[in-house]
């Protein structure tokens, strides 16, 4: 997929760039897997805002993604490539040849008229999903799960993929996008391939508008606050904050580690991501 500029014919156009989305075959989501989706806006249960700088947007609808794909040895073909609004990768629509129909996660290379299969003795083609102990080292691989039949949990956005670097006992260790090293069961599932739409990173929005009708609301600094609202608010004239860079309700930021020390699931990380 392909990015486009714009001819500058305003300020907002003048660094705008978009998606060519030549390879979307789908016009309409299938609409058994479509549900709908209310606005947050950043709260939480009680009302209060959880996630700053959330709010406004498009609506949009959900669609029903597979992430366990536990269909296993019924083949499936695919039907469309469509788009997404819920995330930065483009959904697959499988139609099984027993008359199922569902959405997965478009990898690179998967075009309409493909068929995916899943299980144990699916052949090793992007898109089928097999256990990690029955895929071979250095292949690529995304929608991995963590716990067996959850479905898959690492590595589901654009132009992402993990690489099996090591197999030893009960476990394959698995090299992640963030470079981090780690070591998951060697039954739990992943499909074969990097996830597409890569150049989605390469966008550049070009004016405040777009952002907001993404549910992105602006960003105001902590140091043009007053001390009521944020740490580094208030002083004199202009104040760079006058202390170590902390969010809003004091905790450091810029390096400052937040993962508990006993965390349960670190002995399964062979090497950190810093």
């Amino acid at each position: 997929m392909g990015i486009k500029k714009f001819k500058p014919v305003t300020a907002g156009t003048r660094f705008k760039t978009g998606l060519t989305f030549e390879e979307l075959t789908g016009k309409k989501p299938e609409k058994s897997l479509t549900r709908g989706k209310p606005s947050k806006a950043g709260r939480d249960s009680a009302g209060r805002i959880s996630v700053r700088r959330r709010g406004g947007g498009h609506k949009r609808k959900y669609r029903v993604i597979d992430f366990r794909r536990d269909k296993f040895d019924v083949p499936g073909k695919v039907v469309s490539i469509e788009y997404d609004p819920n995330r930065t990768a483009n959904i697959a629509l499988v139609n099984y040849k027993d008359g199922d129909k569902r959405y997965i996660i478009a990898p690179e290379g998967l075009a309409a008229g493909a068929t995916v299969l899943s299980g144990p003795n699916a052949p090793l083609e992007v898109g089928n999903a097999l256990p990690l102990e029955k895929i071979p080292l250095g292949m690529f691989v995304h929608n991995i799960e963590l716990q067996l039949g959850r479905g898959g949990q690492l590595v589901r956005s654009a132009g992402s993929a993990a690489s099996i670097a090591a197999k030893e006992g009960d476990y394959v260790t698995l090299k992640l996008p963030s470079g981090e090293m780690r070591m998951v069961f060697r039954k739990c599932y992943a499909t074969i391939g990097t996830v597409g739409n890569e150049e989605y990173m390469n966008i550049s929005i070009g004016k405040a508008g777009r952002a907001r009708w993404l549910g992105n609301r602006p960003k105001v600094r902590g140091v043009v606050m007053n001390p009521v609202d944020h740490p580094h608010g208030g002083g004199e004239g202009k104040s760079s904050g006058g202390r170590h860079p902390v969010s809003p309700t004091g905790v450091p930021t810029k390096g400052y580690k937040t993962r508990k020390k006993r965390k349960l699931s670190s002995k399964f990380i062979v090497k950190k991501r810093k």
